[in-house]
């Protein structure tokens, strides 16, 4: 069952400065593959079968910072059952600096690196952060632009339809 969404859901509620964008359904699954500060290479199908919050993010955006603790507490508290969280990395920066700059906030997530773009495999990027939550079959089933909250996700994750998350 594809959807088109338009988030009314708790996701935004808490979020009133936020612009939400609909998400039109795609025959395939959403795909990409990026490395991590250590080369490693993630790919977004490797994560199938879990809820995946891949973020847009750069170390010179201040709601970017804001909302990276609440991702991290998001990421330890469901990364074992049925979610993870993906933070990609969107500027010029070495490696060294990144990891040392993600050691310092406490990213408990994998961190992943892409150039600066305005429009990646999953979407446009309008402004910093940009959220996408892909369902655990692989379907982007929603976009943030702007800081999330953890319980704004659990809250949305725990109101899909059980049924379309689970084909």
């Amino acid at each position: 069952m594809k959807i088109n969404f338009r988030f009314t859901l708790l996701f935004f509620v808490a979020i009133s400065l936020v612009s939400v964008m609909p998400v039109s359904a795609t025959e395939k699954p959403a795909e990409f593959s990026l490395p991590d500060m250590e080369g490693r290479i993630h790919n977004l199908s490797d994560y199938r079968g879990k809820w995946v919050l891949v973020n847009y993010w750069a170390t010179w955006c201040p709601p970017c910072l804001e909302e990276i603790p609440e991702l991290s507490g998001f990421h330890e508290r469901h990364k074992d059952k049925d979610a993870v969280v993906l933070g990609v990395n969107m500027e010029d920066i070495s490696v060294d600096d990144l990891r040392q700059f993600s050691d310092s906030l406490l990213i408990s997530y994998p961190v992943l690196r892409s150039r600066p773009l305005a429009r990646t495999e999953l979407g446009a990027i309008p402004g910093m952060p940009t959220s996408y939550l892909i369902s655990p079959d692989g379907e982007i089933v929603a976009t943030q632009v702007g800081v999330l909250t953890g319980e704004a996700l659990e809250s949305f994750i725990e109101q899909y339809p059980a049924d379309v998350a689970a084909k």
